[in-house]
């Protein structure tokens, strides 16, 4: 596979102290000097986010080029989000998520108000999701839900006329994760953006886990679907026999790509551009966990330039020695998140018009 030029330089200017190990694309690379399209994001305006399927490729570019603005411009002073209240309802534990989805509205001057457990709530009472959503439209602007039940988003959605962003719920979907995956992948390679890419330039898609009950692979495969035009070939690598489904089976089957289903990570390796890894898997009421024979370490049989993902939280299916290395996409994967998640909540909150226009290039 012929490969493009990539930017490792970490970004340790004071905007954006980062000092972790790991591969930072610049995010410049993903613009091109194109201005942010405003009839594409004003799709979202007041919209909940609830699914990868309500998304079509020029969307996801567009707010992963928004992303990419904001995190190479500082616009905190512009105060986008000054008197909304964003209520993130946290059902279900979370690091990464809940405190990127709240950096995101501080750091835009918005406030909080944070749910960190549902036994904090009338739950622990006995209190109905439905009955909580009528409350909700009382207290915020907008929603960001995690729960552990996947029928939780339509629970709670009967009485809720806020925007709602789903942020996982149960084995369903974690569509907020996915924009994540492709920002940080975009980055890596803004090619893949491109409506035609030349065979060479197109990747081995690896994904680790089984996408039929695990979350964050399922929306992140979905995801990828809508960038077929530069994906030569999806592996799918899980200790079940069925890890699809019959809907994502489907679905893979109409996109043309070709895939396969394996068990063992090892025998892949060689080939694979990008690996999307995940261990963990809520299923019913207890957490499932891949098997360690599917570990990734700095001994691995690694292409070159192949890079790794992993929404995380990682067990020890993905090594420490892995964290230096150029293949170490997952820290700005997580990073990004933060970029991605502010690029969101501005357009469904409408607040383009408090945005620096000079820093800030809108194509009205």
């Amino acid at each position: 596979m012929v490969t493009e030029e990539h930017h490792t330089d970490q970004n340790h200017s004071p905007e954006h102290p980062l000092e972790s190990n790991g591969l930072y694309p610049d995010p410049g690379k993903l613009l091109d000097q194109d201005s942010i399209d405003l009839n594409i994001l004003k799709k979202l305006v007041g919209r909940s986010i609830l699914s990868v399927d309500q998304f079509d490729k020029e969307l996801v570019l567009e707010i992963c080029k928004f992303a990419a603005l904001l995190e190479a411009t500082e616009i905190d002073r512009s105060h986008p989000l000054d008197g909304k209240i964003v209520i993130t309802a946290f059902f279900e534990a979370s690091t990464r998520t809940r405190l990127s989805f709240e950096s995101a509205v501080l750091r835009l001057d918005g406030k909080i108000l944070s749910i960190p457990s549902g036994m904090v709530t009338g739950v622990a009472k006995g209190e109905s999701l439905s009955d909580i959503g009528e409350m909700f439209n009382a207290y915020g602007d907008l929603v960001v839900l995690r729960h552990t039940e996947t029928d939780a988003v339509e629970e709670v959605s009967r009485n809720l006329r806020l925007p709602l962003i789903n942020a996982g719920n149960g084995s369903g979907e974690h569509p907020t994760q996915a924009l994540a995956d492709w920002f940080a992948i975009l980055k890596w390679k803004p090619r893949l953006k491109a409506a035609v890419v030349p065979p060479p330039f197109q990747i081995h898609l690896g994904i680790l886990g089984t996408p039929g009950s695990m979350r964050a692979v399922n929306s992140f495969l979905r995801m990828s679907l809508l960038f077929k035009a530069g994906i030569r070939k999806i592996s799918i690598v899980s200790e079940m026999a069925d890890p699809l489904g019959p809907e994502l089976e489907s679905l893979l089957e109409d996109s043309e790509i070709e895939f396969q289903l394996a068990n063992d990570i090892n025998e892949l390796l060689s080939d694979l551009d990008v690996i999307y890894m995940n261990s963990i898997a809520f299923l019913g009421d207890s957490y499932k966990t891949l098997d360690s024979r599917y570990k990734l370490d700095a001994d691995s049989n690694l292409k070159k330039d192949a890079v790794v993902l992993h929404p995380l939280a990682r067990l020890d299916e993905l090594d420490p020695t892995l964290d230096g290395t150029h293949h170490n996409l997952y820290f700005t994967q997580a990073h990004g998140a933060v970029f991605v998640r502010q690029a969101l909540l501005i357009s469904v909150l409408n607040r383009f018009d408090r945005l620096p226009r000079k820093e800030i290039p809108l194509n009205a």
